[in-house]
C-alpha cells in the first residue's frame, strides 16, 4: 500500500477529533473522505502529513512507519497536502508562490514550472503579479501547481472546490482526473459529495471522528444510509 492508518487518533485538548481511524490508498487510486463540517476530515489530513502529532496510532508511508518524522520529511517523500483554503503567500508572486513548492528539492526546478504554466495559462499571464490579486479559481490552481513541485507520489487535497462556481468545480475535477492519469495518487476531502463520488475509487465517510462507511465509490453512491444523510435523496 501507498498510505496506510492504523488506528489513528487525533485529540485537541479534551476533545476527539479522530477516534481509531484506520484506511489505506493503493498506489494509482483516487479515495475520497466525505462527512460533514466537524467530522474529522481536515483533522485526519493534518495527521497525515504530520502538521499534528497523532495522539494514537500509525502512518505508514511506502512501506514505512512515518509517524515520529516532520511535515517538510514527509512532504520530501512525495507525501503533499493541498491545505483547506489553499493558504497561498499572498505577498509574493505568483511566481515565488511556485518556487516555495520547490523547497525541498536541490536541483533548479524552472522547467517544471514552465510545464505548471502550461497547464494554467492564467498563472502564466499573471507569474509577476501578487498572489493577493487572483480569483479564487486562480488560487486554488496556484496551490495545486506548488504542491506539484514538490513532486508528489500522493496528492492530498483538502476541499478543494470550497468557494468556486460551478463552473470552476467542473473544471476543477477535470484536473484531478487529469492528474491522476498522469500518474499520480490522490486523497481526496471534498463537501461535494455528488462530484467525490464520481470522481475517486473508494471512499471513506466520518461521523464525529469515527469511520461509519467505507467501500467502493458505486457501492456508497446506493446506499441509502448515504443517500440519505449526504445526497439529499
Amino acid at each position: 500500500m501507498l498510505l496506510e492508518a492504523h488506528a489513528l487518533q487525533v485529540s485537541y485538548g479534551p476533545t476527539q477529533a479522530v477516534q481509531e481511524m484506520s484506511m489505506h490508498i493503493a498506489e494509482g487510486e483516487i479515495v475520497t473522505v466525505l462527512g460533514a463540517n466537524g467530522a474529522g476530515k481536515t483533522s485526519l489530513l493534518k495527521a497525515l502529513q504530520g502538521v499534528v502529532k497523532p495522539a494514537r496510532g500509525d502512518v505508514v508511508f511506502k512501506g514505512k512507519s512515518v509517524t515520529r518524522q516532520s511535515a517538510a520529511w514527509r512532504v520530501g517523500q512525495g507525501l503533499v497536502l493541498v491545505p483547506e483554503g489553499r493558504q497561498i503567500f499572498v505577498s509574493l508572486t505568483v511566481h515565488d508562490n511556485l518556487l516555495m513548492g520547490a523547497y525541498t528539492r536541490r536541483d533548479n526546478p524552472e522547467r517544471e514550472i514552465e510545464a505548471i504554466y502550461e497547464r494554467f495559462p492564467n498563472l502564466a499571464k499573471r507569474r509577476d503579479m501578487l498572489a493577493s490579486v487572483l480569483s479564487g479559481g486562480e488560487q486554488q490552481m496556484l496551490a495545486i501547481g506548488r504542491a506539484l513541485l514538490s513532486r508528489p507520489t500522493l496528492m492530498m487535497l483538502d476541499e478543494p472546490s470550497l468557494g468556486l462556481s460551478p463552473l470552476l468545480v467542473q473544471a476543477l475535477f477535470k484536473l484531478i482526473r487529469d492528474l491522476h492519469h498522469d500518474g499520480l495518487s490522490i486523497l481526496l476531502v471534498e463537501q461535494n459529495t455528488h462530484m467525490a463520488l464520481a470522481t475517486a475509487h473508494r471512499a471513506y465517510v466520518l461521523e464525529l471522528g469515527r469511520l461509519v462507511l467505507e467501500g467502493s465509490t458505486r457501492e456508497l453512491a446506493s446506499d441509502p444510509r448515504m443517500a440519505a444523510a449526504y445526497l439529499g435523496t
